[in-house]
């Protein structure tokens, strides 16, 4: 698997995993105290003890390192020490499926963090596709971050206003790495938990002045059709489903019309929501080892995520690259293009599956 853009070099994934591992119990304390623990190839913030006096370790003691969870009080600071700018930007990334009927724009405009911009993905896509909000091009994407007044020098925290904690933003984190810009932030709990912890929300919009933002694409990282059905014969790669185990087994229905239930031959799933905790915070980094061994998943060798439509497939990429493995590769069109390509004897499920 290619090497993470921006991957720290003394760093390998094996290290990093020992890391995570060898100190649980550290990493556990500091993720109760909403710090985040680190490792060597996924920096969170953490606390940094003298003379038995903590104090938030400061980005610029973290120079190319990146830190992959922000927390609700560390973002609060920062917005009342007035650093946001072209140095940090906020983006509300929130989307549901159409069923729901929410109107998130609008949502926007109503409530949202202090400072923040709205991150549509259903704007910054690949409109020609005939599937949903699939991944733009570089000059698209850059075009797009620009007019959100993000330039490579900006550190950028996503969040979205999904109940789970997160929905949305680990798709808009994963797109940002995946055009080659490393400074990039989930908030950790996203507005639910900002919400629980009594943070100030704001219905003001200031639209940022305009950034010029160069985006390099990491085409490895995004996987297609094709790769999918060839890796049936070959096996070289595991292939880990986010969608609820109802859906994954074909007996719950899919959002999409015209799409049936089920999976890819072969896949594992691992349904997004179990990634965190009833507060909707992300579980720790032993925590979400041990999920992916008890899944079945080997965080020593590369695999690929998908889900309905590529979005909540993301939150299995942020899980491995806090364990150390940062270098998981998307399913773009996951089960929306698979279904709809798929030869029957390719759709599992246990309910009415694909009809020749």
């Amino acid at each position: 698997m290619t090497r993470a853009l921006g991957t720290p070099r003394q760093s390998g994934a094996a290290l990093a995993r020992d890391t995570v591992l060898s100190s649980a119990g550290r990493n556990k304390e500091n993720w109760q105290l909403g710090i985040r623990g680190t490792c060597s190839l996924c920096i969170y913030h953490k606390r940094a003890v003298s003379n038995n006096k903590s104090a938030i370790v400061r980005r610029s003691d973290m120079a190319g390192q990146v830190r992959a969870l922000v927390a609700a009080k560390w973002l609060t600071e920062a917005i009342k020490n007035k650093q946001l700018g072209p140095s940090l930007r906020i983006l509300d990334s929130s989307w549901y499926l159409p069923k729901l009927n929410r109107n998130v724009r609008e949502e926007f405009n109503q409530r949202h963090i202090p400072g923040a911009s709205f991150f549509d993905i259903d704007d910054c896509c690949d409109k020609s596709s005939t599937f949903d909000h699939m991944l733009p091009s570089e000059t698209e994407f850059a075009e797009y971050v620009g007019n959100l007044g993000i330039s490579n020098d900006t550190h950028v925290v996503v969040y979205d206003t999904s109940d789970f904690g997160g929905f949305a933003a680990p798709r808009v984190w994963w797109m940002f790495r995946l055009f080659g810009h490393e400074s990039v932030s989930v908030l950790n709990g996203g507005m639910k938990h900002w919400l629980n912890e009594g943070h100030p929300v704001s219905s003001e919009y200031s639209k940022p002045e305009r950034a010029e933002f160069r985006a390099t694409i990491n085409k490895s990282w995004v996987k297609t059709y094709e790769d999918v059905l060839e890796n049936l014969t070959t096996k070289q790669f595991q292939v880990v489903d986010a969608r609820v185990n109802g859906r994954f087994r074909g007996l719950e229905p899919e959002p999409r019309e015209n799409t049936e239930p089920g999976h890819i031959p072969g896949t594992i799933n691992m349904p997004f929501p179990n990634f965190m905790d009833s507060s909707g915070l992300e579980k720790d980094p032993a925590e979400l080892a041990q999920m992916f061994k008890e899944a079945g998943v080997d965080l020593q060798r590369p695999f690929w995520v998908t889900c309905g439509s590529g979005v909540t497939a993301c939150h299995i990429a942020l899980a491995a690259h806090l364990c150390g493995h940062p270098g998981v590769c998307l399913y773009d069109g996951s089960w929306s293009e698979w279904f709809a390509r798929a030869a029957p004897e390719h759709v599992i499920s246990e309910g009415k599956g694909k009809q020749a």
